[in-house]
Order: C-alpha cells, then sequence, then structure tokens
C-alpha cells in the first residue's frame, strides 16, 4: 500500500487534518491510520466517564468520515518506522473477544507522514498509580470507569436497604480541567441514578468526590479568578478539594499523601499530567526531553525532510519562541497550519516560510451540564475577559459542534445536533447499562 500523506491518529488534530485534505485531494493521496474503529472528542470523556453521553450515540465512524470527506482509511496500531523507506509499519488487529486475527500486520508506504497520535498518562513514578487508578485516556478507560461506578453504586443501595452505614468514595488526582470537569459531572450523574432505583441514597453524602491537586489551586495554568470561582460551584456540589496534595501511594482501596494523610477510595482516577507514548522512542526519531518527538517551527520532526508531528505527541517551540501546549486548540491551529503546508506542496510550491505561531483563544472548563468557568484572550496582548454560567457553558458547548464541523461540515453538524437534543429529551439522563 502506499500514499502521500499519512496521518497517524484520529484525534482532534490528526482528523481535522484528514477531513480537510481528504475534500481538496482524495483518497487517492490522504491516508489516515487509527488503531480504533470510531473517533471521539477528547474533552468529552469526563462526560462518558459518568454516564451522561453515550458513546456509542458519540462516536464517529472513521469509515463513515472517509467515505464523506474524500481520504482513505486504514485500521489497526503503528508499530514501527523505516525512514529510509519511507514507509511505516502497521500492526495486526485481533478480535476483542476472540483473540483471532482480523487484520493481518501491513506496509504502508508514504511521501509525507504526520503522527499524531496524542499522549498518555504520566504517573511520575507514584507506587500503584498504574496499578490502582483509572486514567482517561480513550473510550475504553471512561467505560471502565463508568461500569466500575455503576456497580459500586448497586453495591450502596444495597447494603443501605440491609440497614447498614456505608457509601462510596471516588478520589481524583489530579485538579486539572480533566479532575474538574469531571467531579462536577460525577456529582450530577449521581444525582440522575438516584432517580432510576437508587431511593435509598443521599447522594452528597453517599457518593464522597474528593479532589488533590498538588498545586496551591485548582487549575493552576489559567487565572486565579476562573480557580476560585471553579472552587466555590465545586465546593457548593459538595465535592471535597484538598490543594498542596502531593500523593505518594496509591493501594487498591486507599491514597496516600506526604503529609501522612489517608484517603479512602474504592475508585480513583489519575489526571495528574501527561506524557508522550513510549512508542515514538523506538522510532528512531528525534525526541525532546518527556519523549515527544522534537519538531521545528514549521512542525517537522528536526532531522526529518518528511516527517510532520502535531498535538499532544509533538514538542514544539513556535515562532514567538514559546512552548505550544498540549491542549485541543493547539492541535486545531497546528492541523490548518499543516493543511496549507501540503497543499501548497501538492501544487509544487515551496512549503510555508512563515513559521507556526500558537494562538491562545483562551479556556472553558465544564462545571456540570448548566455551567462553565472561563476566561477569553481578548485581541489586546495579555487582555482577557472572565465568563461563567449559562453563556460559559453554550460557549463550552460551542467547541465541540465547531470540531464536529470541521470533518462533518455544517449541515450534517446542525442536524446531528437537533438529533442529540431530542434524543436527551426521550432516553434516561444517564447511562444505565
Amino acid at each position: 500500500m502506499r500514499s502521500d500523506i499519512v496521518i497517524v491518529g484520529g484525534g482532534a488534530g490528526g482528523l481535522e487534518l484528514a477531513c480537510k485534505l481528504g475534500r481538496k485531494l482524495g483518497p487517492t493521496k490522504v491516508t489516515l491510520v487509527d488503531s480504533r474503529l470510531y473517533h471521539i472528542w477528547k474533552p468529552s470523556l469526563h462526560e462518558v466517564a459518568a454516564g451522561t453521553l453515550d458513546i456509542h450515540q458519540e462516536g464517529l465512524s472513521y469509515a463513515m468520515l472517509a467515505h464523506d470527506n474524500g481520504f482513505n482509511f486504514v485500521l489497526g496500531p503503528m508499530t514501527g518506522l523505516d525512514e529510509a523507506g519511507q514507509a511505516i509499519e502497521i500492526g495486526a488487529v485481533y478480535s476483542a473477544t476472540e483473540h483471532d486475527e482480523v487484520l493481518p500486520a501491513r506496509r504502508l508506504a508514504y511521501t509525507s507522514l504526520v503522527i499524531a497520535i496524542g499522549s498518555t498518562s504520566n504517573y511520575f513514578g507514584v507506587p500503584g498509580a498504574q496499578e490502582h487508578s483509572i486514567s482517561l485516556n480513550a473510550t475504553e478507560d471512561a467505560e471502565r470507569f463508568r461500569l466500575r461506578m455503576l456497580r459500586l453504586m448497586l453495591a450502596v443501595e444495597q447494603q443501605r436497604e440491609e440497614g447498614r452505614e456505608t457509601g462510596l468514595d471516588v478520589v481524583i488526582i489530579g485538579g486539572g480541567a480533566t479532575g474538574v470537569e469531571l467531579a462536577a459531572e460525577l456529582r450530577e450523574a449521581s444525582g440522575a441514578y438516584a432517580r432510576y432505583g437508587f431511593a435509598r441514597m443521599d447522594v452528597k453524602r453517599d457518593v464522597r468526590i474528593t479532589i488533590l491537586e498538588g498545586a496551591p489551586r485548582i487549575l493552576a495554568p489559567l487565572p486565579e479568578r476562573v480557580s476560585n470561582a471553579a472552587l466555590g460551584l465545586l465546593n457548593k456540589r459538595g465535592i471535597r478539594v484538598v490543594s498542596d496534595c502531593r500523593v505518594t501511594a496509591i493501594e487498591s482501596d486507599k491514597v496516600l499523601d506526604a503529609n501522612g494523610n489517608v484517603y479512602p477510595a474504592d475508585l480513583c482516577v489519575w489526571a495528574a499530567g501527561i506524557r508522550a507514548p513510549e512508542m515514538l522512542g523506538k522510532l528512531g526519531l528525534q525526541t525532546a526531553r518527556g519523549g515527544g518527538l522534537d519538531v521545528d517551527s514549521h512542525l517537522r520532526v528536526k532531522g526529518t525532510q518528511a516527517i510532520w508531528s502535531l498535538g499532544d505527541c509533538a514538542v514544539c517551540i513556535d515562532g514567538n519562541g514559546l512552548p505550544v501546549p498540549p491542549r485541543a486548540q493547539a492541535a486545531h491551529q497546528q492541523a490548518d497550519y499543516l493543511v496549507t503546508t501540503f497543499l501548497r506542496m501538492d501544487k509544487s510550491q515551496p512549503a510555508l516560510i512563515e513559521p507556526y505561531e500558537y494562538r491562545d483563544y483562551g479556556s472553558l472548563v465544564s462545571v456540570g451540564q448548566n455551567t462553565s468557568v472561563g476566561s477569553l484572550m481578548g485581541s489586546l496582548r495579555g487582555a482577557s475577559w472572565f465568563v461563567q454560567g449559562g453563556i460559559a457553558r453554550l460557549m463550552y458547548a460551542s467547541l465541540h459542534l465547531m470540531h464536529h464541523r470541521a470533518v462533518m461540515g455544517i449541515t450534517r453538524t446542525g442536524l446531528l445536533a437537533v438529533a442529540r437534543f431530542l434524543i436527551r429529551r426521550s432516553t434516561p439522563l444517564v447511562k444505565l447499562h
């Protein structure tokens, strides 16, 4: 197999790049490679974990997107790179239950390669973190968390019926956007579950949610006003927040910190940091500190002529001399930059001379289904505006719709938004199976 442009990784940046190039160049020139059959917008994984979003309704088939946007899709994980031969190795695909080989290992040649495989959790060497916590890196993680929480809530309900004093302790390690959004969503979801057969549960009393944050405040990278507003909303929901807390070990039923405190944990979520996938270090490409691919200000992997990288797996210093943060808006901007680069190359024009420059448009954090908080960056350097409440929530939801518009177009995005609104009105507020 061969393709002019091969994109490995169907996350926010990689998929948008494939869709936009596919619509311009067609399937004979653009191929997307991913180890999964469907795409989900990663910032919504906390809703999947809480049960307020059904992955079977939210997931977008790569095969469908390939057909509609004019690119080719290849299923399988990237397992190796032959830079000299300009080809990647794609591993075999096995059935989920029987472990039978569905697709054999293959080789895919390229003229230009883009690596956009995202990130994984950084456990910082904390004993027991990987074994006894769940990280929301993929849909499988979110579904595993949701099903385990549902089973634990059923057990609490049964024990309450038998007259025993009990409860469910959820500990979230990391007070960044993922941790805060998950905590708020879990609180709302637990209230919804109480309507569907959990009559003996008092959600604030029986579902105890704790956030452990190592920095002096949650949402540390954001303005202090945003952090304080989020903290107030969490407190109103009965969510405990412990700052300046350095976790030293995680066991099957508890979390320990450096001050000797012990936090009971029936469920533990790790949301304290990310790192590049270990596989990148085995490709023979130049990597930076943390294991990410070291790219120049044009997003080309240093030391190569035909390999680019974007998103969380790329370590980039932009044209302003500033490090690009691992955020969805950065991946979106980088995808647009590479679209222009490859379209120019297809016309035998020189690649973009201007370096990529990251623009920070601000941050929005969901604190439940009805409100959000955040800061929006203005056109004046250093200017920002604080937003909160329903308006901020609408703006947060629009980010998801903007991503869908990039991969499906305006008409289908609008129809999908209406369909999901109607489905939410005719189905349970949370997924119960």
